[in-house]
């Protein structure tokens, strides 16, 4: 029998590579549109804010402009070319960015430096979102509150190597008619303040290294997820003139935003940005480790805990006696010093809170606490007991005792916020950006930040709040 021909329509051929291509569309890009609503994801300010500018007839949509964006983040795209070309190259990805015809790479930088401050907006509108969604995820790590600060690093002259090589020089031929100056720690005293290029990129020593850097502080929850980005750039320094500290002769204590400094204004703009969010626990490093900065936690933020190791240079007027007290602000026991072991947190109805320790030899027989110490220091069959005042040194009791495993377990959670930092500027290629002006590292900084929150959402609207750190995992 003949073959019968089948005639297809333009038509039918043209249904048949559509239905082709949406059942074999890539799984992210399924996933991404069947459980994210981007245009809910943006305030309504910043949709004012664009189409104001732009106009109602526009090439190229708000929300087409942060799907493209966050895509770059997500994938690891580390320059607006490679983008371009990706999304040239891919029919999927354009039609999920809702591009006809793709931007050019001076339409993205323009869409950062206009609208930097509207992705800060986007960002802490998407905080408000993901609280709830973190809370649910773990309520204890969700309620701790983690400060660093960090800095990116700008593609200046300054931070070319030959810069520090050619200064280097300059201080060694200093060295050869003066004996006693020291080429290596010379050099210091000849790197200028700022960049020639960027005033923005200060000097800075960030992960032990010298370069100029745009300075900034950033706060997350104890699960990783940030919850608060503050540049410390000029406008901050107008906003608090009083931390600016001056040029010290030591690079190593040389800053010119000092960490500690630092917290009091950061933590004040989150809460004033979040004032209906309350976190009980802080935890930073011993860079925070001043009794000013105890007060501030416990008084003024209304924390019940502040979990900060101790700093040796502050160490020798803690106001506390050595003779019944360790490093850590534990009694010890008069005669041997060891330490006395902590029962508890006690305090009544109108009386202050106040810590519970008993000597190392008391134990605990049936109903009863018994000391066994062969040569007891009180004639009390219970064993010394010493009661510590949280209120009356809040370094040394910021209402959890030092040297404890408590403590020890919670301090671990710190790591956290280098990991968080780590995500931002590797997985979401913050330190491969060649921003040269830095509204545009900020904008980045912002939609690398945007683009995590959007892992958490998207985390749980799927069902896998394991997977909430990062979006890649979900599509594994």
């Amino acid at each position: 029998m003949r073959n019968k021909c089948v005639q297809m329509s333009l038509s039918d051929i043209y249904n048949g590579v559509s239905q082709s291509m949406e059942e074999h569309k890539p799984e992210l890009i399924q996933l991404l549109e069947e459980h994210l609503d981007f245009d809910s994801l943006i305030p309504a300010s910043f949709k004012f804010a664009f189409y104001q500018f732009n106009g109602r007839k526009h090439i190229y949509h708000l929300e087409s402009f942060i799907r493209a964006l966050t895509l770059q983040k997500l994938l690891g795209i580390p320059t607006d070319k490679l983008l371009i070309t990706i999304l040239k190259t891919s029919a999927e990805l354009r039609d999920f960015c809702g591009f006809d015809k793709v931007p050019d790479a001076s339409q993205f930088t323009r869409f950062r430096q206009n609208y930097c401050d509207q992705l800060k907006t986007m960002f802490e509108y998407l905080v408000d979102v993901t609280e709830p969604i973190c809370r649910e995820i773990d309520a204890k790590k969700a309620d701790y509150l983690i400060y660093d600060t960090t800095g990116i690093e700008l593609p200046v002259s300054e931070n070319n190597p030959k810069f520090m090589s050619e200064k280097l020089q300059q201080a060694k031929k200093i060295a050869k008619g003066n004996p006693d100056y020291d080429p290596y720690r010379g050099v210091y005293s000849l790197l200028p303040d700022i960049s020639k290029s960027n005033p923005d990129a200060k000097q800075q020593h960030i992960n032990g290294h010298f370069c100029y850097a745009l300075k900034l502080g950033i706060l997350s929850n104890g699960l990783g997820i940030p919850r608060h980005i503050e540049f410390f750039d000029d406008d901050f320094k107008q906003k608090y003139p009083d931390i600016v500290a001056p040029k010290s002769d030591s690079p190593d204590v040389d800053k010119e935003i000092g960490d500690s400094t630092s917290l009091k204004p950061v933590l004040s703009d989150f809460f004033a940005a979040h004032p209906h969010l309350s976190f009980k626990t802080f935890i930073g490093d011993s860079a925070f480790d001043s009794y000013q900065n105890y007060s501030i936690l416990m008084n003024d933020f209304h924390f019940e805990r502040a979990c900060i190791p101790l700093n040796a240079r502050n160490s020798k007027t803690s106001g506390v006696s050595y003779a019944a007290f360790d490093k850590n602000g534990t009694p010890v026991c008069p005669a041997d010093g060891t330490p006395f072991t902590f029962l508890g947190k006690s305090g009544g109805k109108n009386r202050s809170p106040r810590f519970k320790w008993v000597c190392p030899c008391s134990v605990q027989i049936g109903c009863k606490r018994i000391c066994t110490c062969e040569h007891p220091c009180t004639d009390s069959p219970y064993g010394r007991c010493v009661y510590t005042y949280p209120n009356k040194n809040l370094r040394f009791y910021p209402g959890i005792p030092r040297g404890t495993q408590h403590w020890d377990n919670l301090y671990r959670h710190r790591v956290t916020i280098e990991r968080t930092i780590n995500l931002l500027k590797d997985t979401f290629v913050l330190d491969s950006r060649c921003s040269h002006r830095s509204v545009s590292a900020k904008a980045d900084t912002y939609l690398a930040a945007i683009t995590q929150l959007i892992g958490v959402i998207l985390a749980d609207a799927l069902h896998k709040p394991n997977l909430f750190k990062s979006l890649r995992k979900l599509i594994a």
